[in-house]
């Protein structure tokens, strides 16, 4: 279980997050969604421990991990997919899974991994993550590099940004498939009803507050049928 207990956070003396609290289950897929602005980006990288807020109180399993690092984090089992993968020259595709597995791994099974993100592996398990590749096929891969970690938390910000709608279509099935093992918590800041859709739960953020939260199926509806507020440029 994850808890966040009134985390307050500013840039620029502008609020970006104020007095957030949540609690996320075991074993479920969250969509937090919100017009541009509402903090949902610097939500997810606080959870990450890439942004620390200002003040509040992160807690994993009863644990307090507010002061932990990344590599803390990860360790005990948090992941993230950034909203922009970042490319790494000299390092290929292979390397890159074996990193995240954290163990050796054989071709076969990175192929594997690789598939189920819909890229073919003979044609990529030896490419370098560079500017060569699309940022469709980046963040398929940086998606299946957070699948083969296996996390007990895994955080995904905007994964339909920049890509393509043959990108798109693989990525709702991978979500698809995610929601319907339930193995772990998964946390999608989105704006996409397919995606939302897929969710047991959404949140909706608006001017760094948390304006309503509940099931999708009370959720869904709402949602679309609102005209959303214009919200700033800072996330």
């Amino acid at each position: 279980m994850l808890e966040l207990k009134n985390i307050n956070f500013k840039r620029d003396n502008k609020i970006i997050l104020n007095n957030i609290n949540l609690t996320l289950d075991d074993n479920k897929f969250y969509c937090i969604t919100g017009p541009n602005g509402s903090g949902k980006s610097t939500l997810a990288k606080i959870i990450m421990g890439l942004t620390t807020p200002d003040s509040g109180t992160i807690l994993y399993n009863g644990k307090d991990i507010t002061n932990l690092s990344i590599d803390e984090r990860a360790k005990l089992g948090i992941g993230f997919a950034f909203q922009s993968p970042v490319t790494f020259k000299g390092l290929t595709v292979y390397d890159l899974l074996k990193i995240a597995t954290g163990k050796a791994v054989g071709k076969k099974e990175a192929c594997d991994i690789l598939s189920k993100v819909g890229l073919c592996a003979k044609e990529y398990i030896d490419r370098e993550l560079n500017n060569s590749l699309s940022g469709g096929e980046l963040k398929r891969i940086e998606i299946a590099s957070v699948i083969a970690r296996n996390p007990n938390i895994s955080i995904f910000d905007e994964p339909e940004a920049g890509i393509d709608l043959w990108s798109f279509k693989y990525l709702t099935e991978i979500f698809k498939e995610i929601g319907l093992k339930k193995k772990g918590t998964t946390i999608v800041i989105s704006h996409q009803e397919r995606i939302l859709s897929i969710a047991d739960a959404i949140i909706l953020l608006e001017a760094g507050q948390i304006k309503e939260a509940g099931t999708k199926d009370t959720m869904l509806e709402s949602i679309l049928s609102r005209d959303c507020p214009k919200g700033g440029s800072h996330e």
